[in-house]
């Protein structure tokens, strides 16, 4: 058994931990046990702060996305340590959870004031006591899970309803009243629309990602709002339309932004595509499947998804790489490394086309 480094302890010292260890032998001690006996006493006693702090520093290379690794302490912070990141992680229990889910925001519970957050807040939790429970910080059931602790005490988050869409059907209609409306903000949505792009991602396009030589809009995986799971850039094929969009659009001097704000150096806002809708709608474009709600920005993705099951012989995979969504099969993952930009250039072109049938239809007459 070691006694310590030479260089920390003199020899008399030495000789006094000697003298201590040969006591424990006389006792009927075993020092070696009784040693790691209190080094496993001494890490039970770390709090979950500093658990959630050494998983993070540890993990925090796992997630493909600065922000969203960010964000999993930020949360533990701001909701968690408050209530136990000064208790022992041996210690937390389900009550002790509970306090964290049920403390006061907005005047009710933050479980039901803010659940999306709440949900993913106690995900996190859970992490971190597996984390501490593997590592012999502490054991027993993780007061964390869902399935037969906290589900027996919380309501379950409501599910959330698809975004009102509009019926692919009627997407063409639209799309002709919808050229007729001048303005940034217009010509931001009907972007959108040709591209099947977030909103986020198209109020954050700058000049720099377009390419207009190779008709690609390239959307680096770090920027904010464009929601791309993984560390590749997502190249977008620009249609026709989306090149003449691109090229009638104003700019101002010094401002990056393809779709410029009303105040210098800006973008557009989100609410400003929505506010598009809502002068156009008066009624008419209406979701039927959700009690003919008003349509949203967002369900035009599910407008072009539908177009593409419905009525094209795309493969599944190739629209939803129009989406950017993650291939759910990590073995199809694993062996899939293009991005199927070709077959997606076709796939644009002729959702482009569709997007213009009245317009050719008035054209032809």
């Amino acid at each position: 058994m070691g006694l310590g480094p030479l260089r920390t302890f003199s020899l008399p010292e030495a000789r006094e931990r000697a003298r201590k260890v040969r006591q424990q032998l006389a006792d009927g001690l075993d020092p070696l046990q009784t040693r790691e006996e209190a080094k496993a006493a001494a890490a039970r006693r770390l709090t979950f702060a500093q658990c959630a702090e050494n998983y993070y520093e540890g993990n925090k290379d796992r997630w493909k996305n600065a922000k969203h690794a960010a964000q999993f302490i930020a949360t533990l912070r701001t909701y968690a340590f408050p209530f136990v990141g000064n208790v022992a992680v041996a210690d937390i229990d389900v009550g002790l959870i509970l306090k964290v889910l049920e403390q006061k925001i907005d005047g009710t519970t933050f479980w039901k004031a803010r659940p999306e957050t709440a949900s993913r807040v106690r995900s996190r939790i859970e992490t971190v006591l597996s984390w501490a429970t593997v590592r012999n910080y502490r054991s027993g059931d993780n007061p964390a899970r869902w399935r037969g602790f906290l589900s027996t005490q919380l309501i379950p988050r409501a599910k959330k309803k698809p975004h009102p869409a509009l019926p692919f059907e009627q997407l063409p209609a639209f799309m002709s009243d919808l050229r007729e409306r001048t303005g940034v903000a217009a010509r931001a949505l009907e972007f959108l629309i040709l591209t099947a792009a977030r909103s986020g991602a198209v109020i954050g396009a700058t000049w720099e990602e377009i390419d207009f030589k190779n008709r690609v809009w390239t959307v680096a995986p770090d920027r904010a709002g464009t929601k791309i799971f993984g560390d590749q850039p997502r190249r977008v094929p620009l249609s026709d339309r989306t090149v003449e969009i691109l090229q009638e659009l104003p700019r101002e001097n010094g401002n990056p932004h393809v779709f410029i704000g009303p105040r210098t150096g800006t973008s557009i806002s989100g609410a400003a595509m929505s506010a598009v809708i809502e002068r156009m709608n008066q009624g008419q474009y209406v979701d039927p499947k959700q009690d003919n709600a008003d349509i949203v920005v967002h369900g035009f993705r599910s407008c072009f998804k539908d177009w593409c099951s419905e009525s094209t012989s795309y493969p599944n995979h190739v629209s939803e790489a129009a989406l950017w969504h993650v291939v759910a099969d990590k073995v199809e993952a694993a062996y899939r490394r293009g991005d199927l930009f070709e077959k997606r250039r076709r796939l644009m072109a002729d959702w482009a086309r569709y997007c213009d049938v009245v317009l050719m239809q008035e054209a032809a007459e």
